[in-house]
Order: structure tokens, then sequence, then C-alpha cells
């Protein structure tokens, strides 16, 4: 099973550059869009063709032109859920969760805390609250996929300029904090656990050619139980993906 995991910064700018045609060209089985930016209807008909052997489910935001996930899937899950019951994170069209046969997939695209101290509070009150509905799940004995762009670079190795960046929002302390909590609470960075020494980034500035430098970012992840991971086999980054500000990323499952 191929699950891949891609910011598009923009749904229907992606698909007016024809960006996603090798999304339906490799064949993969699901993929989750983080800041769709734009609602079902605001597609045009040939646009809606390109998803019509897809499971479509959408959760844009309340506000238009802003955040929103989509989640695309070649079998239709047996259930498909906006967001995890908190209305203030809801509206903002940042999570779509999947269940299928054996595991609980979550597409999610992560508050950004940059803008000023209470978009940070609120990124990390988001951290908070997930963990907590994920915890519950695991007590329950279910297994989670939680796929998306994280907006954090987790250590040293995940970002180019650590030491210039110490006291930017996405590589922060307090929020690296936060990505260790979720691995003490029994979650794994799979790419990371495949890769322990691989430099590999999944975002990059507009500004100052920095994809063309690789001066970038990994902010993009896939965190799954611990129960889960024997039957990971790859996760690949899909640098050479143009399109958005972000790369989109595979994960291999067995």
């Amino acid at each position: 099973m191929q699950i891949t995991t891609w910011n598009v910064n923009g749904l229907r700018a992606v698909l007016r550059k024809d960006a996603m045609d090798w999304v339906f060209e490799t064949g993969m089985d699901v993929i989750g869009l983080q800041e769709i930016k734009s609602r079902e209807d605001q597609l045009t008909k040939a646009q809606h063709e390109l998803f019509a052997d897809q499971h479509a489910f959408w959760n844009p935001a309340e506000r238009a032109g802003y955040s929103g996930t989509l989640t695309l899937s070649k079998v239709a899950p047996s259930e498909s859920i906006r967001g995890f019951g908190i209305e203030k994170f809801d509206a903002e069209g940042r999570v779509v969760q999947s269940v299928f046969d054996d595991f609980r997939l979550f597409n999610i695209y992560f508050p950004n805390g940059q803008r000023d101290q209470g978009r940070l509070d609120f990124k990390l009150e988001f951290y908070a609250e997930l963990l907590n509905y994920v915890d519950e799940l695991h007590k329950k004995g279910e297994h989670v996929v939680i796929m998306g762009d994280y907006n954090t670079a987790h250590n040293e190795i995940d970002i180019a300029r650590p030491k210039q960046n110490e006291n930017t929002s996405g590589f922060m302390r307090i929020e690296r904090d936060w990505v260790d909590k979720y691995e003490e609470h029994g979650l794994v960075d799979a790419y990371r656990a495949l890769y322990p020494e691989k430099v590999e980034y999944t975002w990059w500035t507009y500004r100052a050619q920095a994809r063309e430098r690789n001066v970038g970012w990994r902010l993009d992840y896939f965190m799954v139980s611990e129960g889960l991971m024997p039957r990971v086999k790859d996760v690949v980054v899909h640098g050479d993906v143009m399109g958005s500000d972000h790369c989109p990323v595979s994960l291999f499952l067995d």
C-alpha cells in the first residue's frame, strides 16, 4: 500500500500547473493533501474528472482561501471523519481521519506558529489535544498513521541551518519537544527510523533560490504506531516533484 502526503499550497494552483499528473500516473493508493485553500465546488468539471476514480473526502476551512485538507483513496475507507472534535481546530479544516481495516489514517495540516505568540500557543495546544486523542485510540488497541505537514523540523539533521533558526517557529525547542513527546507516546517517525543519518528536506522557502540551493527543512512526516513499524517497507521523499514549496513524501506499507 502506497500512501502519499503533500502540502500543495493551493490545490487549484497545483492543478493549473498540471503538477498533480504524477499522482495519477504512479498509481498510489491514498494521497493526503494539505493547505488546499479551496472548496469542492470551486473546482472545474475537468478538474473533478481527474478524481473520478478516487474516493474524495474534503475538509475545507470555514475561512475562504485558507488551510484545508483533502484525502483521496482508491478504496473507500469504512469511515471518514472531519476534524477530531475540538471546534476551534476543526473550523480550520486541518484534519481528515480515514478508518481502514487495521489502522486509522490521519491527514493533518498542523498549525504554523510564525505569525505571533497567539498562533504559537494555538499550535502547541493543537499538538497536545491531538496527542490526547491518539492516546485514547491506542488505549482501545487501534493503530494509527499520522501523515502531513507538521510545521516543525524535529532535529538539527532536519534543517539546513539549525543555529540560525533556533528562535524561529518551526524549530523552537518548545515545538521540537512536542515531537519528542509523540515518540514517547508510542509513535515512530518512519522516515527517520529507516534512515537515521540521511539528509533530505521537504520544504523550501520561495526566497533566495532556496530549493535550487537545497536550503530546506524536513516538515512533512509519517508518524506511525510502534506496532505498525514491522509493516513499513520504505519512506520516499519526492524532492524532484515541483508545483508547491513542499514536495510529496510516500509511505510504503506491506
